[in-house]
């Protein structure tokens, strides 16, 4: 793939349903990789979390084949686990991986998190502060560009003459689309149509909601490759980045701000934190209180003015100067090869 050899072992598969079922389709890959592992080549070995599980195959690699291995955080799970209420928050057994999960920062060569957040999350956990680095999440330019609007998908799809809010990725627990659906219902349906691309945990509900309260304007469409991701933002007048509302969400940075903003497209985010600091530092997008249908409600309002339109394009272009991929992936480069 791009000129990279990929190399995929089995696992066992399972929908995004259920806790345990899913562990057991993480430890399964840990296992598959750690195996395939040991017949190849390497350097050094790198494991994103998330899933969690990868960075055991990494760390038991590195022990067999003797060279580093560096921990890349892109998910403090098992926090995160806990903040969508998938489990009890007094679960013993998350208590158990987060102490793996701790033992595991300690025996990486470096750990590489994609906000500061993270990083004072984990120096307060004492997690030495000169071993971790950040890098965040960046603007893929190749792939991501300012667009006219697809006049033809937008007719497909029944979307003529409309307003789209649009979203596009995970529908779980995490993402609080059904607030997101709740307020839309408190918009003109005339006038506005929501686009919901995707799967997840929440879908099947999402859908049951959408036709038990007869909510008209709500277009649910399956997941999309990622090529086809740009086409699909260009229809949507306003693009939408929520989570629910909980403390640990604070930390994260969703990719989904620097594919809409390398479209230049205006978009509501509705997480808070670090996510919000970014985008008001640049001045690229709408913040909204998660799961507060007022404050979503005027913002929708807010982002379709004129004046804050053209404020909001020029914000977006000042984030994708300083937030460009290829940058960053040097400097991940030089983490990885410094003590090579």
């Amino acid at each position: 793939m791009d000129g990279i050899t990929v190399i995929r072992v089995w696992s066992y598969m399972t929908s995004n349903k259920g806790f345990f079922l899913r562990i057991l389709d993480y430890t399964s890959f840990s296992f598959s990789a750690f195996l395939a592992g040991l017949f190849k080549h390497c350097d050094v070995i790198v494991a994103t979390s998330p899933q969690f599980f990868t960075t055991f195959a990494a760390y038991l690699l590195s022990i067999f084949k003797r060279k580093p291995w560096f921990f890349e955080v892109r998910d403090l799970w098992p926090e995160s686990v806990r903040s969508v209420g998938a489990v009890s928050k007094e679960s013993k057994f998350i208590d158990f991986f987060e102490r793996i999960e701790l033992f595991l920062y300690k025996r990486a060569k470096r750990v590489i998190v994609v906000t500061d957040a993270f990083k004072k999350n984990l120096i307060q956990r004492e997690i030495p502060f000169g071993k971790i680095d950040v890098i965040p999440n960046g603007c893929n330019t190749e792939l991501f560009s300012p667009r006219e609007t697809d006049i033809d998908l937008k007719k497909d799809l029944g979307l003529e003459g409309k307003i789209v809010l649009g979203y596009i990725g995970t529908h779980g627990m995490a993402h609080g689309l059904e607030f997101i659906i709740r307020s839309f219902k408190k918009l003109d349906l005339q006038k506005y149509s929501l686009l919901l691309i995707g799967d997840g945990a929440e879908k099947e509900s999402l859908m049951n909601l959408v036709a038990q309260e007869n909510i008209n304007g709500v277009h649910f469409l399956p997941p999309i490759s990622k090529v086809e991701v740009p086409r699909y933002i260009s229809i949507c007048d306003i693009c939408l980045v929520p989570l629910i509302k909980s403390p640990t969400f604070r930390t994260v940075l969703p990719s989904k701000i620097f594919e809409t903003a390398t479209m230049e497209k205006p978009f509501l985010l509705g997480v808070d934190g670090q996510a919000r600091e970014i985008i008001e530092k640049y001045g690229c997008g709408i913040f909204f209180e998660p799961e507060n249908e007022e404050s979503f409600l005027e913002a929708v309002d807010q982002i379709q003015d004129e004046q804050t339109q053209t404020r909001l394009r020029s914000g977006c272009q000042a984030l994708v100067r300083e937030y460009d991929r290829n940058a960053l992936a040097d400097r991940m480069v030089k983490i990885l090869g410094s003590d090579l």
